[in-house]
């Protein structure tokens, strides 16, 4: 939730923080700050322009203490903002008091970014120092939540995103952070995502540093969202699920007004209500398997494979970044950026699973198995509406 008005922006956070559910509060910021655009933040503050989400530079940090204030001690307050120059930010809410916050080096420049990968990657090692430090000096953690887990939020198969949310984690932990969590976006098959999780979690064990707080969040679908109330509320109902199953510690929820506008306020609650007493079911009975019982070798492997190809290329994990991407060896399917080359393709296999299409220059297995063949733009609309349609059509 995120708007311009304080007064209506501290309102939410205190409807959330007042849920019976476990619930995190989050300020999400507008798209003039997004993009660094603070002095077109307060024209439009001025002139009295319905903001996208809260400008919190513009406001500045005492106003920003006071809208989080209302949460009281129990319930985090996590600024989420979509930035590849995130250091005013930062500087703004770690001021504030405000240590909990996502986004990372390559999941937010590539789609969200036009500025070159490199200053996205210098300006995100820069501003995560500052936030440990910052957050450290007020006797507080800075926490960190990878988005390079949700990379544009459909049809890249799992083991790019499993490997992407672990690689951003290391980038942060190389900068300074000592909590973090690793994201992972609902796909196209609930068993599948599992699996991911499960991968997820079996990678962080593996090569996070010893003694960096870590946990797993899954977020509700990132794609074209159902249409339909139902449908909405079916595909919510599923991640909760596939949160409970995989082990994820924690869920970001969609609304049913995802498909056609900014939720309300209430309709970020009753999507709260929703994911919770689902899940609550799903802790006692779920067809799903759980995280112990499907076996993940595949996207684990593909996975490891991605990431240790990164970090075989430097020391720091930021230049192995570059590196990979400029040599093809991490290739965003259908990424727009002209940093990305743009060799692989996703696609949705006869089961419903995320697969590879074209596997470009990635360094995957020989278990990868791309499936090539030629994609039209029909083609590509049919998929990126996959999920949706299945779930509007599941109630007719």
């Amino acid at each position: 939730m995120g708007m311009g008005d304080p007064a209506a922006m501290a309102a939410a956070v205190r409807a959330v923080a007042a849920l019976p559910a476990r619930t995190a509060a989050t300020i999400t910021l507008d798209s003039y700050t997004r993009v660094g655009d603070h002095r077109g933040a307060r024209r439009a503050l001025a002139a009295g322009e319905r903001l996208n989400g809260f400008p919190l530079v513009a406001h500045g940090p005492a106003v920003t203490a006071r809208v989080a204030d209302p949460a009281g001690p129990g319930v985090p307050v996590q600024v989420r903002h979509g930035s590849a120059r995130p250091g005013r930010i930062f500087a703004t809410m770690a001021t504030a008091g405000l240590c909990d916050t996502e986004g990372g080096p390559v999941s937010y420049c590539l789609p969200y970014g036009r500025i070159p990968l490199a200053e996205s990657v210098a300006c995100w090692a820069e501003a995560t120092e500052e936030l440990a430090a910052a957050c450290a000096a007020q006797g507080l953690r800075a926490h960190l939540e990878t988005f390079g887990g949700c990379l544009l939020g459909q049809l890249s198969p799992p083991s790019l995103l499993v490997a992407m949310s672990v690689l951003e984690a290391l980038f942060f932990a190389r900068h300074g952070i000592t909590s973090v969590s690793l994201s992972y976006a609902q796909q196209t098959d609930a068993v599948q995502d599992v699996e991911a999780l499960a991968a997820l979690r079996h990678l962080a064990g593996e090569l996070l540093p010893a003694g960096l707080d870590w946990h797993v969040v899954l977020y509700t679908y990132m794609g074209v969202y159902p249409r339909t109330a139902p449908g909405a509320w079916r595909l919510l109902g599923d991640s909760a699920e596939i949160a409970v199953s995989g082990g994820a510690e924690r869920l970001i929820v969609k609304t049913v007004a995802e498909a056609h506008r900014i939720a309300t306020v209430g309709e970020n609650l009753a999507a709260l209500v929703h994911a919770s007493r689902t899940a609550e079911r799903a802790y006692r009975h779920c067809a799903l398997p759980r995280i112990g019982q499907v076996d993940y070798a595949q996207v684990l492997d593909e996975a490891r494979a991605l990431i240790e190809a990164v970090l075989g290329l430097a020391d720091d994990v930021g230049r192995g970044l570059l590196r990979a991407f400029a040599g093809g060896l991490l290739d965003v399917p259908f990424c727009l950026h002209r940093d990305n080359r743009g060799l692989t393709r996703g696609t949705i296999d006869a089961g419903g699973r995320l697969v590879w299409a074209k596997t470009g220059r990635l360094p995957l297995p020989a278990s990868a198995r791309p499936r090539i063949h030629r994609m039209t733009s029909t083609d590509l609309l049919s998929l990126l509406s996959h999920v949706a349609d299945r779930q509007d059509g599941r109630g007719r």
